[in-house]
Parts: C-alpha cells; sequence; structure tokens
C-alpha cells in the first residue's frame, strides 16, 4: 500500500521559509514513493474552539466548519508534518487554532473513551513539526513543542521528529541556510521508508 503524507502550513504568509521547508519536505517523501498533499490553512475556513464542553458530553463538535473536515483528513494519513513559523515565541494563530478544534476528538480518547489506539498503530503514523524562527535563539521553539505534542497524541500520531531552522534573519531566509532544505527532504524520504518497514494502514 502506498504510504499517504499530509502536511499543514500553518503560516499565514504563502511560500514563505516555513511553507518551503514543508514543501522539501514533501519533495522526499513523493521521491520515496509516498502520495502526498498540503493544507493550507490560510485558505480554510474556521473558527477557534469556543470551549463549550459540549463534546465531553457528545464526542462530537457542534460547530461545523472546515476544522473538522481537515481533522477527520490528517487522521486518515500515514504521516503528518505540521509546518508553523515560530510568532511571538509559539506557533501560529492558524495553527493554535484547528489544534484547539481537536478537542472532540481528545474528550472521545480521554473522558468518553469511546476512542482507542493501539500502540502498534500509534507507531505506524509518523508525526513531524517544522519550523523557522528569525532569532537565532536555542529556545525559540520551546514554546512550540507541548502544544504540538498534544496534537500528535490526541490524533494518535507517534511524534517522530522536528525539522527546525533558526536564524533566519541571519540567513535571510530558508534559502540562505546551508542545510535545512537537504535535510528536511531526507527526513522525509525517511519518514516513508520507515513507515514502510512497519506496514502502513
Amino acid at each position: 500500500m502506498t504510504v499517504t503524507v499530509i502536511g499543514i502550513s500553518g503560516s499565514p504568509h504563502r511560500h514563505g521559509n516555513t511553507e518551503t521547508l514543508l514543501d522539501s519536505f514533501l519533495d522526499g517523501a513523493a521521491h520515496a514513493g509516498a502520495e502526498t498533499d498540503k493544507i493550507i490553512l490560510r485558505s480554510m475556513n474556521y473558527t477557534p474552539c469556543r470551549g463549550c464542553n459540549a463534546c465531553h458530553k457528545t464526542g462530537e463538535c457542534i460547530v461545523q466548519d472546515d476544522a473538522e473536515i481537515i481533522i477527520e483528513r490528517v487522521m486518515s494519513c500515514d504521516s503528518l508534518a505540521v509546518a508553523s513559523p515560530i510568532y511571538s515565541m509559539g506557533i501560529t494563530a492558524e495553527l493554535k487554532g484547528l489544534i484547539d478544534r481537536a478537542q472532540y476528538i481528545w474528550a472521545q480518547k480521554f473522558i468518553l473513551k469511546t476512542r482507542f489506539y493501539q500502540d502498534d498503530v500509534i507507531r505506524r503514523h509518523k508525526g513531524v513539526f517544522i519550523s523557522t524562527a528569525g532569532l537565532p535563539w536555542e529556545n525559540v521553539f520551546d514554546a512550540a513543542f507541548p502544544a504540538i505534542t498534544a496534537f500528535f497524541n490526541t490524533l494518535g500520531i507517534e511524534y517522530y521528529d522536528n525539522i527546525i531552522a533558526n536564524d533566519m534573519d541571519t540567513y535571510k531566509g530558508i534559502r540562505g541556510h546551508p542545510t535545512a532544505l537537504t535535510e528536511a527532504f531526507t527526513k522525509g524520504e525517511k519518514v516513508v521508508r520507515v513507515i514502510e518497514s512497519l506496514g502502513s494502514n
């Protein structure tokens, strides 16, 4: 079976540093034989979580928009790459809004106990976080990791790897970075081969 890889671009800026890095990862995955697709959050229509907790009783979100379509779609792929630049030391509002809307899946899993992921299923589904930041600080990505971890955990996806590149201001963009694009391409290839070795879906 062909491995499926979906990338989520959480940047409001089209074809910028982070989306370019995501594209390189997807190119690597496609080169390894995967079927790839990309979701541009900026072009989707969804609202943030209302915090009403209705899903804690029903397991369903009362808001009907593109968020549920996106979440259900990415849950069917073998590998999910979530990409966001660092804005104000965290992920973008577009991506955080989507992650919060996955609360109904969280409720199914942790409150209603109607959703359960076998360990081998989690291992076969790999999540990758892709990010860029203008600042050179090594800790500039630290605040992003917990939200990404929570998202993958909710969806039953193993948090497999990071592809991160800081100091974009010095490099004058991702294309000026000496290794990031090549690393992303290589890791795209690798994740497909790892999933193939485990047996996809």
